[in-house]
């Protein structure tokens, strides 16, 4: 069996990150953030989210999102790894199905999709890749409904 190279460990450890966050599984998402010293204090900012620094306030957000978010899945598209020594950097797109709160029929209710633009840094630790920072940003889509601005003649 081949090693992975340092690119491939980091893919795995960005995927298995949205993995944590489709089952739900805050404690195997906390197991893939640094602990937090001082030397490498964790950030997270979530699309509309003010910033958020300290494993405490970056871990409590993830769990108020699996509490409210009855489904989610990720489809993860453009995504480009580089890796520079002890850092890494993985830039892609979520393409997000989420399901909204359930119905009085106890049905799941329905579905939205989002796209969102990510930057996850990573850091080697003895015990593998860990997240330094998360950043996703909303991808504004044009629609047809606004009316196209006339110039004036």
């Amino acid at each position: 069996m081949t090693a992975l190279t340092d690119n491939e460990q980091v893919e795995q450890a960005n995927t298995t990150f949205y993995e944590a966050m489709e089952r739900g599984d805050l404690d195997s998402l906390s197991g893939l953030w640094l602990d937090g010293g001082a030397d490498d204090e964790i950030s997270c900012v979530h699309p509309g989210w003010p910033v958020l620094t300290g494993r405490g306030d970056v871990l409590r957000s993830y769990a108020l999102i699996m509490a409210n978010t009855e489904y989610i899945q990720f489809f993860l598209t453009d995504v480009t790894v580089s890796v520079a020594a002890d850092t890494a950097l993985v830039t892609c797109t979520e393409n997000i199905l989420s399901g909204g709160p359930a119905e009085e029929s106890g049905e799941l209710g329905p579905l939205v999709g989002q796209l969102v633009v990510a930057t996850n840094v990573f850091r080697r630790t003895p015990e593998g890749w860990k997240i330094w920072s998360h950043h996703g940003s909303p991808v504004l889509t044009e629609t047809n409904d606004e009316p196209e601005d006339e110039t004036p003649a």
